[in-house]
């Protein structure tokens, strides 16, 4: 069924509004995905703020084009699928969209019928590989849980040691 000219320009604004300003655009293709997955996909990116909405490639092609993004734009085969930072997700997690992207992947319900084709991150394309790889990146919430482990394990050791030390002063003077 064709798409009016109207509902075509439509689309091209409504695609522009979400896209504007956005710093991460994950590409999605998907394949083989059931209404309920859908709606379970979208239920887990809308819980940090991430949008995702299906798109015709060619007038997805069209407002990608008029953003001004550097690099060059990876190929998308498929059907297209946009997860991106909302609006309301102003100083949120820039990685959410391709981080929750790729959970749902490779989460065991997932029988492949997403996948991650590429994106947009900080104003630069992004090829497949290089968006799994942010993808991958653990949370702010993880990271610094992390960073707290290797300042406290220091601390840890030396507390090991003066105990060791207390008892064998205590084994030396009973």
């Amino acid at each position: 069924m064709a798409i009016t000219k109207q509902k075509k320009q439509e689309i091209l604004k409504t695609t522009k509004e979400r896209l504007a300003g956005t710093k991460s655009v994950v590409f999605v293709n998907f394949k083989g995905l059931t209404v309920g997955e859908t709606k379970a996909l979208r239920r887990k990116l809308a819980e940090d703020n991430v949008g995702y909405f299906v798109a015709k490639k060619t007038l997805a092609k069209r407002v990608l084009a008029e953003l001004g993004t550097k690099g060059e734009m990876p190929e998308l085969q498929g059907e297209l699928a946009i997860a991106y930072l909302s609006a309301s997700g102003n100083g949120a997690d820039v990685l959410a969209p391709a981080r929750e992207t790729y959970a749902f992947q490779t989460a065991a319900h997932d029988k492949g019928s997403i996948e991650i084709m590429g994106g947009i991150f900080d104003g630069e394309y992004k090829t497949k590989q290089e968006m799994m790889a942010i993808a991958t990146i653990p949370s702010l919430h993880t990271l610094r849980g992390m960073f707290v482990n290797i300042i406290n394990s220091p601390i840890q050791r030396f507390v090991i040691a003066l105990e060791e030390v207390r008892k064998q002063k205590e084994g030396a003077t009973a």
